[in-house]
Formats: C-alpha cells, sequence, structure tokens
C-alpha cells in the first residue's frame, strides 16, 4: 500500500520535510535533472500563501544536495494569464535563490518553459494526442511536485496534481479548462512524479486570494492521488466526493485511501470552507 507521510511543522521546514521523506522510506534513486515544480501562479502573491515559498523550495534543494552535491536542479514554471515565470522568479525570492546556490558552486537553474524548445511525445491520452512538451520534461530525470494546499473553483482542490498544469507552454492556459481533469489526468501520467510534497504550513481557502488557513503540516508521498486525498482529508473534505480525485484513481495515479504516517489525520484536520463559484462538474452527488 503506498504511504503518506503527515508530519507537523515546528520552526525548521528542512528538518520536517527530512522527515517526512524519511517516513516513506527517503527519496529513492536521484537523478539528473532533478526537476522541483513549485506552484508559482502569480508573480505578486498578497496573502503570501497562493505560492510555493522560496524557502521550503530551498530546504528541498539543501537536502537532496546533502545525498548527491553533483545533482542538475532545476526550478521550472510556465507563463501564465496570471503571470510571467520570469517575473515570478525574480520577485518571489526565485532568482536571488538560484544566484546564491550558483555561488556556493551548485549547478542550479530556472527554466521557464514557455521559452523552451518543444518536441512530440508518442501519446495517446484522454485528452492529448502527441503533444508537444518542453524537452526537459521529456528527459529521465526525478521530478518533483511541491504545491501549497488550497482550494479551487474548477477542481474543488489543488495539489501536487493540479500544480502540474503549470508545466503547459502556454500562455493562454484558460483554453484547457473545458477539459481540465482530463488534462491534468494525461499530464500526472506522462510526467509521473517521484514526490510529491504539499507544503502546508498554511493553505488558502482560494487560488489567488482568500482566508489563510494555519495547518503547520508537510504532507509528502510518491504517488499523486494518495497525496492529494490526504490534503483533502486535512482540509476536513471528502476526497471521495470530489470528481477530480474520484475519476484520477482509475488511471493509476494512486489510491485515494493510503496508510498515512506521522501524525494521525483527525487531530490535524482543518475545516476549510469550499470554493465559491464551485464548478458544478467538480462534485459527485
Amino acid at each position: 500500500m503506498s504511504s503518506v507521510s503527515l508530519v507537523k511543522h515546528e520552526h525548521d521546514i528542512e528538518k520536517t520535510i527530512n522527515e517526512a521523506v524519511r517516513l516513506i522510506g527517503g527519496f529513492g534513486v536521484l537523478k539528473n535533472p532533478f526537476i522541483i515544480k513549485p506552484n508559482l501562479c502569480t508573480d505578486v502573491d498578497v496573502t503570501g500563501v497562493a505560492t510555493t515559498n522560496v524557502k521550503t523550495v530551498e530546504a528541498l534543494m539543501k537536502l537532496v544536495l546533502k545525498e548527491d552535491r553533483n545533482l542538475q536542479i532545476r526550478i521550472v514554471e510556465s507563463d501564465s494569464e496570471s503571470k510571467y515565470a520570469d517575473d515570478a522568479f525574480e520577485k518571489l525570492g526565485f532568482k536571488s535563490l538560484e544566484e546564491r546556490f550558483v555561488n556556493a558552486g551548485f549547478d542550479v537553474s530556472l527554466i521557464n518553459l514557455s521559452q523552451e524548445p518543444v518536441e512530440k511525445v508518442e501519446w495517446d491520452g484522454l485528452y492529448f494526442k502527441r503533444p508537444a512538451l518542453p524537452k526537459i520534461l521529456t528527459k529521465d530525470g526525478y521530478f518533483v511536485s511541491l504545491a501549497v494546499a488550497k482550494t479551487h473553483s474548477l477542481t474543488f482542490v489543488t495539489g501536487v496534481m493540479k500544480n502540474l498544469f503549470g508545466l503547459l507552454p502556454r500562455k493562454d492556459q484558460s483554453f484547457y479548462h473545458p477539459h481540465i481533469n482530463e488534462v491534468i489526468f494525461d499530464l500526472n501520467r506522462l510526467i509521473k512524479p517521484d514526490l510529491c510534497v504539499v507544503d502546508a504550513v498554511r493553505g488558502l481557502e482560494g487560488v489567488l486570494s482568500g482566508r489563510t488557513r494555519r495547518l503547520n503540516l508537510v504532507i509528502v508521498g510518491r504517488q499523486p492521488v494518495a497525496v492529494d486525498a490526504t490534503m483533502t482529508r486535512v482540509m476536513g473534505f471528502n476526497p471521495e466526493k470530489i470528481r477530480p480525485l474520484a475519476m484520477a484513481e482509475k488511471y493509476t495515479l494512486g489510491t485515494l485511501h493510503p496508510k498515512v504516517v506521522g501524525e494521525r489525520l483527525e487531530p490535524t484536520t482543518v475545516k476549510f470552507n469550499p470554493p465559491r463559484h464551485l464548478n458544478s462538474n467538480a462534485l459527485i452527488t
């Protein structure tokens, strides 16, 4: 059975992530390139929770570089209707992070996927047929989806699975919204994250703005559905009633009922309000 770790965060995010990864058996085999996909859905984070905290990304980088200092770390994001990736890298502190690690002798770089060359991938999916993806995503590397815990009007919740939506290189990503579930399933089956991390130290009722909620947790696992289902329960929702999660379980993306190690679910639950203007197709009634 897939395990998902639920670890209480006290003060040191690096120690918290390290314990969460240890509980699921470690990082596994690290490969180059080591790709980190944070959630950078805006370049102006007014809540401090809408985007993945740069300190969380830094903590993950320090941990893997302790295991292999020669890793080629690539932090990736695409342009979208709410931001340009390069602006987000600069304003949210990722450019400074890159410079500090490069100056220390590590192979770290930021990649705007909207400016990368693409190549066709042989794939007959639910939505995509031979999609053109940025070349770096077609390599046999190690991929981490590093998300935050939020609600979303299209998918009810947004975690490690929805985070991969930001890999699509076209700026007008709302083009895919009518088929968002199928697009997300295809991306997670194509990319196959090696590690799924939710920074749930704080969560957000909303995507770019809304009420922030303090959870003081980090959630880690290897299967996207298992991690998002655990995150959903921590937020006080039933993943079996959320159509994108229930459907995704059928596509080899993990189980809705993983073994949870570390903290127990019930004492850590913080009841979120459901998203406003919810897509009628997001719930199973």
